[in-house]
């Protein structure tokens, strides 16, 4: 039966396939497909869009025919009858035919958008607020990606950018022609990843992994964006995706893990209050600004300021705790102890107690953090 409708929906497929090709470049259109699946789906857009035209055509086509042939002023009377059998016979049988039609390529669309066995390549996605962490299981690689469009754009401050609110700073990397399975969580609230041009949306759920997949064919850069709402930021969690050749694409490996290995820091070690708040500021501006902002002012009374607060002036293990464990009393902030590592936790509440208007004077090492991990 499945055999059967794949080799049904791909024939009716390929005929809408010609008929589709002059809108797929506008702009009030959906993006151009760049794999197959998004083919399937631009494909089964073009049918719907053309079945509900040709139903609109002839449903208000014989409406009009029919009050202008039988109007009054023509000299017609209104026939007095209750039921039809035959009429109602073909207006069953008609829009039934016209949904199995429709049926048969959608079945064969999903039964492929559903289908992710024997993948080239295995990545995990996680969604935070707002952001999307990526994991090469397979390289050992793992990194956040963030938006990155200036503070100034988005506050009207300068002139915005060609991929304004479309851009970060890590994009997910894959190589092109290669069957990418996406294993998609999240870590606070339900968010979405989406591509358009590849034809995958999966919500990311937290406490269950969903999985999706797809197949660049060209080499390029595309852009989405998290379609679920998922917060105040939600518009400011963009996914962008660059797909490389296969030499380019090992090349990066490469540099992810000797970049990986260069900037690694030792958790064992005791570091001082200087060594602490620079580390600590690269994290800071990574993960923390967007919500508590680049100066530490935050944004009440969502996101409180840093500058001066109770909380990075008060005791370090209340610090520790609400920067590892996310807020009990304000469910906004998310928990980072399964985000950072023990010398990135340690850095960033160093930094928060030591920077921003704040001078504590102390120090939490990442000895401290790998304690209270146990």
């Amino acid at each position: 039966m499945i055999s059967k409708l794949r080799s049904m929906g791909s024939g009716a497929m390929m005929a809408l396939m010609s008929m589709a090709v002059w809108a797929e470049d506008s702009k009030y259109n959906l993006q151009t497909p760049q794999t197959a699946v998004a083919r399937e789906i631009y494909g089964l857009h073009v049918l719907i869009m053309w079945v509900c035209v040709a139903i609109f055509v002839v449903v208000f086509g014989f409406m009009f025919y029919a009050i202008w042939k039988h109007r009054k002023a023509a000299g017609h009377k209104a026939a007095n009858f209750h039921e039809n059998t035959q009429v109602e016979i073909i207006w069953t049988v008609i829009p039934f035919a016209i949904l199995i039609a429709m049926a048969i390529p959608a079945s064969k669309g999903i039964l492929d958008m559903r289908d992710t066995s024997n993948p080239d390549m295995t990545v995990k996605v996680t969604g935070y607020q707002w952001k999307w962490e990526y994991d090469y299981p397979a390289e050992g690689i793992k990194f956040l990606s963030t938006l990155s469009t200036p503070r100034e754009q988005i506050e009207n401050k300068q002139t915005k950018g060609e991929h304004y609110l479309l851009e970060v700073d890590h994009p997910l990397v894959v190589p092109v022609g290669k069957k990418v399975r996406m294993l998609i969580t999240a870590n606070d609230v339900i968010h979405s990843w989406s591509v358009p041009a590849f034809g995958i949306k999966q919500d990311a759920i937290p406490g269950y992994i969903k999985d999706a997949w797809f197949r660049a064919e060209t080499p390029g850069t595309y852009r989405g964006q998290c379609s679920e709402l998922c917060g105040k930021d939600h518009g400011f969690m963009p996914v962008v995706v660059e797909v490389k050749s296969q030499e380019d694409y090992a090349k990066w490996i490469a540099e992810q893990k000797a970049t990986k290995v260069a900037v690694a820091l030792d958790p064992n070690k005791t570091y001082s209050v200087d060594e602490l708040k620079a580390h600590g500021e690269k994290v800071y501006a990574a993960n923390c600004a967007a919500c508590h902002q680049p100066t530490g002012a935050g944004m009440p009374p969502v996101f409180p300021a840093l500058t001066g607060s109770p909380v990075a002036t008060g005791p370090k293990a209340a610090h520790i705790d609400i920067v590892m464990n996310g807020g009990k009393k304000n469910p906004a902030m998310a928990a980072w102890a399964k985000v950072l590592n023990d010398v990135d936790i340690a850095s960033v509440i160093t930094y928060e107690r030591n920077a921003l208007g704040n001078k504590t004077g102390d120090a939490v090492q990442p000895a401290e953090i790998k304690a209270l991990r146990k």
